[in-house]
């Protein structure tokens, strides 16, 4: 699902592409704020439109967006934006963020005791939570908030790529 590296010795955890698209695919409609075709959202975020198509199908069957057929159609959120954490865009697309090692990972799926001794585990399960905890409090809206901040520190008044 999510992989990790380090950086600057610290560990990092990463948004698979398909998270990343679809938190990129709702953040542009929630700046755009109407309906938008697939093929208009994909070049603004620079998403193949084929696999795009393929992830609004899935967050609209979510209850995420919602589409409009005819020559205006498209997708447009379907609720505000305050109202869809993170973690619903992610479980909408079969995506999840596990920051446990990939060793203590493995090991837990062959059912091993090696790994991590249980002062690391009982931490990176602290870990766990607390990303969960923010994936869960942290909105489209937020983000929609700090990309416009973002944007008007870079003097960028066009589209919106993440």
């Amino acid at each position: 699902m999510a992989g990790s590296g380090k950086i600057g010795g610290r560990k990092q955890v990463r948004l698979t592409t398909r998270a990343t698209y679809s938190i990129r695919a709702l953040l542009d409609l929630a700046m755009l704020g109407q309906v938008a075709s697939v093929r208009a959202i994909a070049e603004r975020q620079q998403i193949p439109a084929p696999y795009l198509e393929k992830l609004l199908i899935e967050l609209r069957q979510a209850g995420l967006v919602c589409s409009q057929r005819g020559a205006q159609g498209g997708y447009r959120l379907a609720r505000a934006p305050r109202r869809i954490p993170i973690s619903a865009i992610l479980a909408a697309v079969g995506e999840s963020l596990d920051p446990l090692p990939a060793e203590r990972a493995g090991a837990q799926q062959e059912g091993s005791a090696d790994g991590l001794d249980w002062v690391t585990e009982a931490l990176w399960r602290r870990i766990a939570q607390r990303v969960e905890q923010v994936l869960e409090e942290t909105t489209l809206e937020d983000l929609y908030f700090d990309a416009r901040s973002w944007q008007a520190a870079q003097s960028q008044g066009g589209g919106f790529v993440v």
